[in-house]
């Protein structure tokens, strides 16, 4: 852009000289223009068109893209989905035709990470904005839901660190500027580096303190985490630098316990299948999401990745589902009023950054009038958490009462363009509003009263925006025209008047009119900033409702789908009496999912080795049995007919092969490295789903990395996990020969006329045949291959441990050449070259050596 711009521009340009990196979005009236490279941006984005105009003398055209105020938000999502970060710049002041520029100020930046645009958030997941302060091998961790308010620190190894944000996939993270990149499976979050000198102890604890209106941290239980705080104080730095408002529903900040968790990592989530991912819509979550509220769904999510350990807090939720499963009547009723409630997390953070409009808090009242009634659903209510929920509601009638009094019950989405306020609430605004009705009904009366005052008939009274209110005679009859009328406008076929009384009662009528406007505004801001002060009130009931939705989700679940109350008990024992799985079981035809026991303990049973063979469904088996347990552990009824689950603390699983394409892993070292993070990490308490190991590797590498790795986990008194290990190396089933606590069990299968079927049962003892072959014929393998495949395998058992030369097929037009895939008597090359003493040979006569046999292999 050259020098030569016009003021506009060159307002723009200060602006955009400070945020280089962002979309600025700058308010022209009804739109949001943007400039130059932005613009070039946006339009590609965003599917907008790109034009160019001129601003200035001699200035050359600059690219300009907009979008409409109205429908801002559409487009704000796209961008910041494409990883922009965008700078919304607004008109402070309102124009007029004395000052030919408005000002316009920054209001907000937003980023990944701290949107708060309705339209931007996924209503059934959490959006966090993630901080990190690494100091060597210790890591702190914060994150917070900026729409919701929700905000923690975690502080741990590198690695437990790296494995929470994993499971978290945070869309933005704060990280010190110049730290080497981070390597997370979740490649979508956007990394912004931050100042180092802002990674500040004191600087944290004074904005922490600031923001929580308190003298110290100690009563947040975050003392101990020295790190974490570091990393929240960063935050709440950042979100004043974005944000530049109050953030009042941030009030608290706690540290993760996980002692009192479950421990699942993010590649246990992904082989449980957990959550829809791209091509496998089917989860454990879309069978139990039930809910009727956004923010239930989102705590669905938060149980289901983190499942309890304390086995009395387990059984609370647990008997409080039991007690809705007796109660259907109940149970109905209660989802039926949950289903009128509204997103009261997220409508608690609007009101905290000052964001809520007329219809948030008229929504916020109708949810809330809701509650009592949910409270007398619940009074016959004996479980101890469903009793502790209808006793803990707050007292929130202010709230409606205010809302009640003050909001109109159809508002407009916007705070400042009136018709939102209720007659009666404001004497002020009542008479302001009754000037205007008595002048509009002079008005109103005006037509009559002047055409019989003038003989004219014909005569109209009208309004329109340019000229305002007048009065229209046509031409016939302007002899008539008393002298008081003011020409204003003359028409093709009439002219139009004003009267001194008319042009008074308009004054009025304008002058009251943007009067009305600026009082409701005024007063709606009140109303809103008297409700923010109720916003702990209002975000305890949202917490005790989400709760509530859960529990009745999962209540549903049990209902619709069979499940029973698991028995959770301190010792080893995994007892599932015809366990099913609860996803598969669905997708299948009613009744046709083959159940299957299962018995795991530290003293007898320790150690299941599955053999079977591929596609008769050991990895579903193995799934189900973590599944199971993961939902005890949340406090859902299970798919068995009964179930004892002695408590796990971590469910480990190598489940399923994948390269790790985005941190350069083969899919053997993926393998590895879950392998690896087993064996380091499990306990006596630990479950762990192993599914081929080793396949990743050649066949005898593999079986001796399988072999080592159960002796591992069989012979280490401090380790001991209970174990279900899947897998097609026959030869591991001997351990179970000389390992007490392995015990071999395979999938049933039936040969019938010829035929394998797959009887999908888990039976004791091994399996010694692979039925690769009746496999491959599943799978669609052409029939000639099918053939020459058995006619191999016949020749391959018919030897002792090697295998015997095997003719190629003939094709015509080739040399027939006999391979051996596994000789058993080495030929003369074979056998000179193995007698070679290579250490010997010059480099000379080792290219004439290998001259002689390339020639005496071309004979």
């Amino acid at each position: 852009m050259g020098p030569n711009l016009t003021p506009l521009l060159n307002q723009y340009q200060q602006i955009k000289k400070q945020f280089p990196q962002e979309i600025v979005f700058f308010r022209m009236g009804d739109f949001y223009e943007m400039f130059g490279e932005d613009a070039k941006i946006a339009s590609q984005i965003l599917g907008i068109a790109l034009t160019s105009r001129s601003h200035g003398k001699n200035a050359e055209k600059v690219p300009l893209a907009g979008v409409p105020y109205h429908a801002a938000e559409r487009y704000l999502a796209k961008l910041l989905e494409a990883g922009q970060k965008v700078v919304v710049c607004e008109q402070t002041e309102e124009a007029s035709p004395s000052k030919k520029l408005v000002n316009r100020e920054v209001v907000e930046i937003i980023t990944p990470g701290t949107i708060t645009v309705d339209g931007a958030l996924d209503s059934s997941r959490p959006n966090y904005l993630a901080s990190l302060y690494p100091q060597g091998q210790r890591w702190g961790l914060a994150f917070l839901e900026l729409s919701t308010g929700e905000f923690k620190i975690k502080e741990a190894e590198q690695n437990q660190i790296l494995e929470r944000l994993n499971v978290l996939q945070p869309s933005e993270i704060l990280i010190p500027q110049g730290y080497p990149p981070v390597n997370l499976s979740n490649g979508s979050a956007r990394f912004t580096e931050i100042e180092p000198w802002k990674f500040d102890s004191e600087t944290a604890r004074h904005l922490l303190q600031d923001q929580f209106q308190v003298s110290s941290l100690d009563g947040f239980g975050c003392q101990e985490r020295p790190l974490g705080i570091i990393a929240a104080g960063v935050i709440l730095d950042y979100l004043k630098l974005t944000k530049k408002s109050a953030l009042s529903h941030i009030n608290k900040i706690s540290a993760e316990q996980d002692q009192d968790m479950m421990f699942l990592d993010s590649s246990t989530i992904r082989n449980l299948e957990l959550f829809p991912a791209e091509g496998r819509p089917h989860s454990l979550f879309s069978i139990l999401e039930k809910t009727q509220t956004s923010m239930g769904s989102r705590l669905l999510r938060n149980w289901m990745t983190r499942p309890l350990f304390k086995r009395e807090e387990i059984q609370k939720r647990l008997d409080a589902v039991e007690e809705l499963l007796k109660n259907r009547d109940t149970l109905a009723e209660l989802r039926e009023k949950l289903g009128q409630i509204s997103d009261l997390t997220r409508l608690a953070g609007k009101l905290g950054y000052g964001k809520a409009n007329p219809r948030d808090l008229l929504n916020l009242k109708n949810s809330l009038e809701v509650v009592p009634e949910i409270k007398s659903l619940l009074t016959p209510c004996e479980s101890e958490l469903i009793s502790s929920i209808r006793k803990d509601f707050p007292d929130c009638s202010e709230v409606v009462q205010l809302v009640e009094q003050g909001i109109l019950e159809e508002p407009p989405l916007a705070w400042n363009e009136g018709e939102i306020i209720r007659a009666g609430f404001d004497s002020q605004l009542d008479e302001l509003k009754a000037a205007i009705a008595d002048s509009k009904k002079w008005i109103a009366n005006l037509q009559t009263s002047e055409r019989q005052r003038t003989g004219i008939n014909s005569l109209k009274v009208g309004f329109n925006q340019v000229f305002g209110y007048y009065i229209e005679v046509t031409t016939p009859h302007l002899a008539k025209v008393p002298s008081d009328y003011i020409r204003k406008q003359t028409l093709v076929n009439a002219e139009r008047f004003i009267t001194q009384e008319l042009k008074e009662k308009e004054e009025l009528i304008l002058h009251a009119e943007e009067k009305i406007n600026q009082r409701e505004s005024e007063l709606f801001l009140q109303i809103r900033e008297k409700i923010a002060a109720h916003t702990k009130e209002i975000q305890l009931t949202a917490e005790l409702l989400s709760t509530l939705d859960v529990l009745c989700s999962l209540a549903q679940a049990a209902s619709d789908y069979g499940y029973v109350k698991p028995v959770l008990n301190e010792n080893s024992e995994i007892f599932i009496h015809d366990g099913r799985h609860p996803v598969v079981e669905r997708l299948l035809p009613s009744g046709s999912f083959i159940p299957n026991d299962t018995k795991l303990d530290n003293q007898a049973e320790q150690i299941h080795i599955i053999t079977g063979p591929n596609m008769a469904g050991k990895s579903t088996y193995l799934r189900q049995v973590g599944l199971v347990v993961l939902m005890a552990q949340m406090g859902s009824f299970v798919p068995a007919k009964s179930a004892a689950i002695g408590i796990v603390d971590r469910i480990f699983t190598r489940v399923g092969a994948m390269d790790n394409i985005a941190i350069g892993q083969s899919t053997f070292l993926v393998e590895m490295n879950e392998t690896a993070n087993i064996l380091n990490n499990a306990t006596p308490r630990s479950l762990i789903l192993l599914d081929e190991v080793g396949r990743g590797t050649s066949t005898f590498d593999g079986l001796s990395i399988a072999w080592a790795v159960t002796e591992f986990i069989h012979n280490s008194p401090e380790f001991s996990a209970r174990t279900l290990f899947a897998t097609h190396y026959h030869e591991l089933t001997e351990l179970a020969g000389f390992l007490p606590r392995v015990k071999n069990y395979n999938v049933a299968v039936k040969e019938w006329q010829g035929e394998v079927v797959f009887l999908r049962k888990i039976v004791p003892g091994g399996c010694d045949d692979s039925y690769g072959i009746e496999v491959a014929k599943l799978a669609g393998l052409p029939k000639e291959v099918l053939e020459r495949a058995k006619e191999i395998l016949t020749q391959l058992e018919e030897g002792e441990v090697t295998v015997k030369k095997i003719p190629l097929t003939r094709v015509e037009g080739l040399n027939q050449i006999q391979i051996s895939l596994f000789s058993p008597q080495p030929g003369p090359l074979e056998k000179e070259l193995e007698n070679l003493e290579v250490e010997k040979l010059t480099p000379l006569e080792a290219l004439q050596k290998l001259a002689e046999w390339k020639k005496r292999l071309g004979k």
